[in-house]
Formats: structure tokens, C-alpha cells, sequence
């Protein structure tokens, strides 16, 4: 991307109205953030399950903020409300919270998707459709062995007997929709896979591992490396993850496709926990954890998940440009200003 948009509310999206599904959630409140800075009008709906009310402005002549079941809201919306452009985040997130709540995770990302769908058609400008951009997951890529993650690649999943993997199965049905009303009744869908997202805001107690390592850094607890720390991510910042989505949404010949978006430079959960310590002047130590120790037997993780992002590059020219170690520092202070209770749970 060419540069940062600026903070300035004048430009050709000012007075734009959006809608913006889990507005509260760590990606979605930078994403407000954004799209106020930019000068155009905000509805936020989230249940705040997972979300946080004080992510938002307390108060902005610019923002409605809407704390609903995101079925149940936009039923309740009349027939007057138009929206330029939506943005659909609200889901089930995180490995832990998958687990520990897989019918909640399967129903809220696939039937509020669903939903969600269904009003953008009717409730955009003139009582056509709205543009809507559908956050997925990495997570759809499930099994693959491939390297890295193209968007057309094939996916595997483990047995659904392995309930991890349900939460892959929901982002892919979520796809298989969004491109189906793209198709069939021309909705400008854009969909965009997550590949992990870090920054200020994001708490720990849903399996993110960034969060849990700088909570246990900055109290210098044992920092908690599960398996043998060899597997391999990719962290993008939120800041940069962000500004993206709106160039996304807004190109015509990105809709009815999908995109990679995040890092595609890879580190080990072990370098990740030295990076963290050595960045944060922290004394804790490193451990190593056995995955059945956290999540019980049989869990099935993948050794790296490494996007692709040759498709986002030639759309919009996408290129990060926050530092893992400055997101860590962010996240840090962040923390600190925070009881240690809203810091990770």
C-alpha cells in the first residue's frame, strides 16, 4: 500500500455510512478507529461476548454503537437504514474459546453470518446491495502441508471427531456462502483470511498466544510454549491489518475473491517467547508444555502457517509495516495501563 490514509476526515469516504459486525473485538474496534479518523459514520454491532465497550470512543457524533445478538440487531434495524459498505467480524475466535464452547463457535459463525448476508443485500444504498467484506481464518487451510498458503489451494481437515477443526469447517462455510451470494445474487463479497493478527487490545484467554506471552513476561511468570516450540506463525500487526480492508472493500475486482492478509515471515513459538523476554527486559523463563496438557489428548496442531500474499500485493499493493518487536512494546504498555485482569482474560 502506498502510504498510510490519512487522520484527516476529508476525502472521498467522508460521510460514508458502514456497518461494522464484533466493532468492539480487537481487530474491529482499530477498525472503527480507522474508518472515524476518516470521517464517515459508524454502527457497531456487538454482543461484547468476546468484545470490549471501552475499545470504542466513549462518546462520537459518528458512532452508534448497537450491543445486540448480531441476529436479533439487524432484524430490529428498519427498512430506512442504508449502508455504504459492511464489514462482518463478528465470530467465535481463538483456538481455547473453540474448544471449550463449540456450539456456541459453530452457531455464531455460521448462522449470524448467514444473516448477516441476507440484510446486506436489501440495506445498502437505494435499497440495493451493500459492498460487505467477510473476515475469515488461516484456520481454513486446516491440515495442508503446503507452503506457503495459496488461496486456491486445497484444504484438509482432521476427523470431526477432532473438534478443533470445527472452527475451520465454520470460516469455510462462511466462504462457500459469501461467494455464493456473490455469484448468484451479486453482492460485492470480499473475503479475507486472518493470518495472526497481533496488537494492542487483544487479550489472552482465547488461546492467542502473543497476548499470554507478554501478560507472563511483564509478571515475570514461566512464559508457557506449547509442544516442542518448533511450529511456525506469521504476526501482522492490527494497525497494518487493518488499513487494508477498506482499500479492499472499495476495489470492484477484488469482489468475489478472497485474500491472504498478514506477515509472511515466520517464527518459531520459541524464538517468539525469546523475542518477547529480550524485548521486554524480561527475567522470565521459557518452558515447554505438552498440547494434551492444555487442550487434552489427541489435539492436532500444524507445524506453520505461512501465507501467500503474492494475490493481496497485486490488488492493492499491501505491504506491513509495524515491527513484531514495536507490537510487542505497544502491547506491553497496553497491559500495563490495564488491571492484570482485563490484560488476559
Amino acid at each position: 500500500m502506498g502510504h498510510r490514509p490519512s487522520s484527516s476526515s476529508s476525502g472521498p469516504w467522508r460521510d460514508r455510512r458502514v456497518l461494522v459486525t464484533g466493532g468492539a473485538g480487537f481487530i474491529g474496534s482499530h477498525l472503527v478507529d480507522l474508518l472515524l479518523a476518516r470521517g464517515e459514520h459508524v454502527t457497531v454491532i456487538d454482543d461484547l461476548s468476546t468484545g470490549r465497550r471501552d475499545n470504542l470512543p466513549r462518546v462520537h457524533e459518528r458512532l452508534r454503537v448497537i450491543e445486540a445478538d448480531l441476529s436479533d440487531a439487524v432484524r430490529a434495524l428498519g427498512k430506512g437504514e442504508r449502508f455504504d459498505r459492511i464489514y462482518h467480524l463478528a465470530a467465535a475466535v481463538g483456538v481455547k474459546l473453540v474448544m471449550d464452547e463449540p456450539v456456541r463457535s459453530i452457531e455464531t459463525n455460521v448462522t449470524k453470518t448467514a444473516d448477516l448476508l441476507a440484510f446486506a443485500l436489501d440495506h445498502g444504498p437505494d435499497g440495493g446491495s451493500a459492498p460487505t467484506l467477510l473476515a475469515s481464518s488461516s484456520e481454513v487451510y486446516g491440515k495442508s502441508e503446503r507452503s506457503p498458503f495459496h488461496e486456491d489451494d486445497d484444504v484438509t481437515y482432521g476427523p470431526t471427531t477432532k473438534g478443533r477443526w470445527s472452527y475451520a469447517c465454520t470460516k469455510a462455510i462462511d466462504e462457500y456462502l459469501g461467494l455464493a451470494y456473490a455469484r448468484t445474487r451479486n453482492l460485492g463479497v470480499v473475503i479475507v483470511r486472518f493470518f495472526n493478527t497481533v496488537g494492542p487490545r487483544q487479550v489472552g484467554s482465547y488461546g492467542m498466544v502473543l497476548p499470554n506471552f507478554v501478560a507472563a513476561a511483564l509478571e515475570g511468570r514461566p512464559i508457557d510454549v506449547h509442544g516442542d516450540g518448533g511450529q511456525t506463525r506469521c504476526f501482522c500487526d492490527v494497525r497494518d491489518a487493518v488499513e487494508a480492508l477498506p482499500a479492499l472493500l472499495g476495489c470492484e475486482s477484488c469482489r468475489g475473491r478472497v485474500f491472504n492478509l498478514g506477515s509472511d515471515r515466520p517464527i518459531s513459538m520459541f524464538e517468539l517467547a525469546r523475542l518477547v523476554t529480550g524485548t521486554l527486559g524480561s527475567d522470565s523463563q521459557i518452558r515447554l508444555v505438552p498440547y494434551d496438557r492444555v487442550y487434552g489428548p489427541g489435539f492436532e496442531d500444524l507445524r506453520q502457517r505461512q501465507p501467500d500474499l503474492g494475490r493481496i500485493r497485486e490488488a492493492i499493493g499491501f505491504a506491513p509495516r509495524v515491527g513484531l518487536e514495536r507490537t510487542i512494546l505497544d502491547l506491553a504498555e497496553r497491559m500495563r495501563d490495564r488491571p492484570r485482569s482485563e490484560s488476559i482474560a
